[in-house]
């Protein structure tokens, strides 16, 4: 094992040594090469006052060589800030401009400790973070029965996790934190779990409301009491597309410093709160009281990156930066917002008509992108295609009845007529499936 991840594990076991447990091998040998190309060039941009020859980039005229081709459509920005190459960890002003924001949207982070976010490439890339440093083979990672299908291929396939799942919903149609807390408690045997958080939820579109917030993060100090060394992880993707009534805050903020025995990761990113979905530009975020172990646990963030990526892209951190200074950002996000919630009570409108009754249920929603159909005569798969090729509508087939609509990208004037669609496809499916 090298010797700079020797003292990372060291600064990490010393001050959490629950957290050192809950590192993966790859964790644990993971550091950010501090004698490498990278380190000797930061020194250089230091020091090099006359000619720095270290970074493999072009110069001219003392700025990132360029074509103008491309230059000539990002004039409003300086050449530094979108052809050089971004650091490992990001844009420092961006990273310290997303925690300023994590601060002003979630007051219950004000009084905790956690590190400044570290920039990934959107958030399946954090995600693959996640999975690196903390996921074993045979590992458990607990999430919903509905849940984003990349859950599977990045902790199990990749990682060799073993997939635990509970329902969702409860009998009441709230979440299920019973059925979550016994999958943490279930795990004693092993003294370790990796619990994924995803609210708003991919694919039902569901936030637990404060009560319910509580009794996830009673659930997961259960745990913690019982012995196991929890991994709590918030997908925040949708976060801020709240609806209804319903939690306003990430669980982030309240799982920040509840147990020794408790490590909250946050993911999040402007992909969809920005809806910049293709700049990928995401975050991952660290809370511990230990100085030492959220700089460890960078330091190891910074070798993954390095090891596969490299760096994010510097012209999407560039734009998100920019967004994120304007004054006129926070005006022109509350005007999206309105038109996806006005999509979303739409949709509820519709479906609680009672003109779809005999067809489907649906399953509780109140934020985020999408909404879940259960059908009740007809397979989702068999109506997806039906769909697709009689009337060129694409759905989301999950499982035998569940079928994923995304209000997200049907304009509100269309939902209607989508959703009668929808229902005189299944009409004929059924009708199909008695001939």
């Amino acid at each position: 094992m090298h010797k700079l991840a020797q003292q990372l594990n060291e600064a990490i076991e010393r001050d959490t040594p629950h957290v050192y447990n809950m590192l993966s091998d790859l964790g644990r040998k993971m550091y950010f090469p501090k004698e490498g190309i990278l380190s000797q060039s930061a020194e250089a941009k230091a020091k090099a006052t006359k000619f720095n020859a270290t970074i493999g980039i072009a110069l001219e005229n003392g700025q990132p060589m360029h074509l103008s081709v491309i230059a000539d459509h990002l004039s409003a920005f300086s050449p530094k800030d979108i052809f050089d190459y971004a650091p490992p960890a990001g844009k420092p002003e961006l990273r310290s401009a997303w925690r300023k924001k994590l601060l002003e949207e979630n007051p219950s982070l004000r009084d905790k400790s956690f590190g400044t976010p570290i920039v990934t490439n959107a958030l399946t890339h954090g995600l693959s973070i996640v999975a690196d440093l903390f996921v074993n083979p045979g590992d458990a990672v607990i999430i919903p029965d509905k849940n984003w299908e990349n859950y599977e291929l990045n902790f199990g396939t990749r990682r060799g996790a073993e997939m635990v799942y509970y329902p969702l919903y409860n009998e009441q149609q709230k979440f299920n934190a019973a059925g979550l807390r016994e999958a943490i408690l279930a795990q004693r045997p092993k003294g370790k779990a990796i619990v994924l958080l995803n609210f708003p939820n991919n694919p039902t579109g569901y936030t637990p409301g404060v009560e319910e917030g509580k009794q996830i993060v009673e659930a997961i100090r259960a745990g913690a009491e019982a012995g196991i060394d929890i991994v709590a992880v918030t997908d925040d993707a949708y976060f801020f597309l709240f609806f209804e009534d319903s939690m306003k805050e990430s669980l982030f903020g309240s799982l920040c410093n509840l147990h020794p025995r408790v490590l909250a990761v946050k993911v999040d990113g402007a992909t969809k709160e920005e809806f910049v979905w293709g700049f990928r530009v995401g975050f991952i975020t660290y809370a511990s009281e230990s100085e030492a172990t959220l700089q460890a646990l960078e330091q190891k963030t910074m070798g993954l990156i390095r090891a596969t990526i490299s760096s994010g892209a510097h012209p999407s951190q560039t734009f998100v930066l920019h967004a994120l200074k304007s004054p006129d950002f926070p005006a022109q996000k509350m005007e999206k917002f309105h038109i996806m919630k006005g999509r979303a009570n739409r949709v509820k409108q519709l479906l609680d008509s009672g003109r779809y009754r005999d067809a489907w249920d649906y399953y509780p929603f109140n934020s985020g992108y999408f909404m879940c159909l259960k059908l009740k005569k007809v397979n989702a798969e068999t109506l997806r295609e039906h769909l697709l090729n009689k009337y060129g509508i694409g759905t989301i087939a999950l499982g035998e009845t569940d079928l994923r609509v995304a209000f997200s990208c049907i304009e509100e004037e269309h939902l209607q007529e989508l959703f009668d669609t929808i229902y005189q496809g299944a009409r004929e499916v059924e009708q199909e499936s008695r001939e």
